[in-house]
């Protein structure tokens, strides 16, 4: 499967930009992560350091619980609850789908009743075009698993020139049929992402759709004003008893975009103005965290999400020496996991990670092939370097430029030096890093990075990740980590469509990938965000480590 573009925070170090209960809750110093019943009314304000933000959901990377989530439903979404694994549940669908010829053929059916805001009944037709119209150049950077599932879809470029995709039937306007190029197991996931959006054909503007688009959720877009605001009101199309998860409490949501994440964060502490009634969509900044965890007030709305996104250095396995797995290992135990999560923030930052599926995702398997206390085992390190005999020179690490991600790569230079490897720091901005770090012929021997799968299967921890098909071209295997073994079972897992059984391939994987050890696990992240003192319901759920944006509300 290609998998081309970042996920919703994927890629952005330690921005992130999942069943077992594998993962044990929220951080002890989130004051509240509670559901209980939703008052209606008010404007609920969103604060954001993006500067604009675009509705068009075959653009989107977004996840199912965050901002398109408002205005757009799916055939299915997510029901995310504290303390508790995720759930797929039907959204716009009766069901999560009904599985034919071996896992390759989904067939859905839409509820009675459904419309637009502007009364037009929502057809199965309006979700074939919304996803066909993803494929097309014009809407480039959306999450793109369906289009190297469905059948044709790696030929297919879109419906704006009349071409339809075959391998997507619409019966009549209740039923929709998908038919993919091999089984796969996760598809009640995919139909969650934002391409599987309803968009009517005849109201489509591709130019503009991102700022005023037709909307099916419980709330509208009444403006969207570039560096300024976002405003949605109500859409009284829209019915609660058809919708398993919105609450739509606020009668208004205003994202206010362009803010600073350090300014919005004191704000927040201070509980003054606009802030009273939001959240920031960007964690609170390290350098606050020891702020809010000293004042009563801030700590009692401060909510830090359970361990999630994996932190790892990355190894450019196509680099002499690097090619060489003792050195790989070696730099494995020469790594100092204490001073790296001390750069970004202490224990309230993560956990420590030794494997590559995450807490919170089905079927993860604890284990570590390299033991070693929190600083690592430099003798350990020096041993394997040594058999190795490797001339490594100075070694490129490739990372963001912001305060945090350079203090963490600081950290892991000074303990490879331990080893007597030398690191050079190159830091650049987050463009440049993400083109950096993705292109065809990678400049770096190492480089930091941090994911978090778009939906809560070890398939999105270990195949953007480590399939050699995802090797440059705009992908995400920044280890350029090539092995026809692991290939196998990652497709042997994607093709297995009884969840149990694709649980254990995936948990194969992952410990024959770290037998090569092409990665260093680094952290967990835990993410924190705070809330004004009049937000209530205000949840992260076990996956992802992000605010539930329809569950909030505010106090009567």
């Amino acid at each position: 499967m290609k998998r081309i573009g970042l996920a919703a925070a994927a890629l952005a170090l330690g921005l992130v930009l999942t069943g077992c209960n594998a993962n044990p809750g929220l951080n002890d110093d989130s004051q509240g992560n509670t559901l209980g019943e939703t008052q209606k009314g008010g404007t609920l304000n969103i604060f954001t350091d993006a500067p604009d933000i675009d509705f068009d959901p075959g653009k989107s990377q977004g996840l199912a619980i965050t901002s398109l989530s408002l205005v757009h439903r799916r055939l299915t979404t997510w029901d995310i609850q504290p303390d508790k694994p995720g759930k797929v549940v039907p959204d716009l669908a009766t069901d999560t789908g009904t599985v034919s010829d071996d896992g390759k053929t989904w067939t859905f059916t839409l509820k009675d009743g459904l419309k637009y805001e502007n009364g037009q009944p929502i057809t199965t037709q309006d979700i074939k075009y919304g996803i066909e119209r993803s494929f097309s150049t014009e809407l480039s950077g959306g999450l793109s698993y369906h289009k190297g599932l469905l059948e044709g879809g790696a030929e297919y470029q879109g419906p704006f020139k009349g071409e339809d995709l075959a391998s997507i039937e619409t019966p009549d306007e209740k039923t929709i049929v998908f038919r993919l190029n091999s089984s796969f197991g996760d598809f009640p996931w995919i139909v969650s992402m934002p391409a599987f959006s309803p968009v009517p054909e005849d109201q489509d503007d591709p130019s503009r759709y991102g700022i005023d688009p037709i909307a099916s959720g419980p709330y509208k877009v009444e403006s969207n004003q570039s560096g300024a605001e976002a405003v949605l009101t109500r859409n009284d199309q829209w019915q609660q008893d058809t919708d398993p998860v919105r609450t739509a409490g606020p009668d208004s949501v205003v994202f206010k975009l362009g803010q600073d994440a350090s300014v919005t964060s004191q704000a927040l502490i201070s509980d003054s103005g606009d802030a009273k009634n939001g959240f920031s969509a960007s964690f609170v900044p390290a350098s606050q965290l020891a702020q809010v965890q000293n004042d009563p007030n801030a700590k009692s709305r401060l909510v830090t999400s359970g361990p999630g996104a994996l932190a790892y250095l990355a190894m450019n396995t196509e680099r002499p020496g690097l090619d060489d797995v003792k050195v790989r290992q070696a730099i494995n135990y020469a790594v100092d996991k204490n001073t790296f999560r001390i750069a970004g923030g202490g224990e309230i930052s993560g956990d420590y990670a030794t494997t590559l599926i995450t807490p919170g995702i089905p079927g993860r398997e604890e284990y570590d092939l390299y033991p070693a206390e929190p600083g690592g085992d430099v003798e350990k390190a020096k041993s394997l370097l040594a058999e190795a005999g490797a001339d490594l020179g100075t070694l490129t690490l490739l990372t963001q430029n912001s305060a945090t991600f350079v203090a963490q790569a600081e950290a892991i230079q000074q303990a490879l030096s331990r080893a007597g490897i030398t690191v050079e720091i190159k830091s650049v901005d987050a463009n440049t890093y993400s083109a950096d770090a993705t292109a065809n012929d990678a400049d770096y021997d190492l480089v930091l990075g941090s994911w978090q799968p778009d939906f809560p299967s070890a398939n999105g921890n270990i195949q953007p990740l480590f399939d050699s098909s995802q090797i440059g071209n705009g992908n995400y295997n920044l280890s350029r980590y090539s092995n026809k073994e692991v290939d196998a079972l990652i497709r042997k897992a994607t093709e297995t469509v009884d969840p149990t059984e694709a649980q254990k391939v995936w948990a194969e994987a992952d410990r024959r990938i770290m037998e090569d050890a092409p990665v260093v696990p680094l952290t967990y992240n835990k993410n924190s965000f705070l809330h004004g003192s009049n937000v209530e319901n205000f949840i992260i759920g076990e996956f992802p480590a992000y605010p539930v944006y329809f569950k909030a509300s505010l106090k009567g």
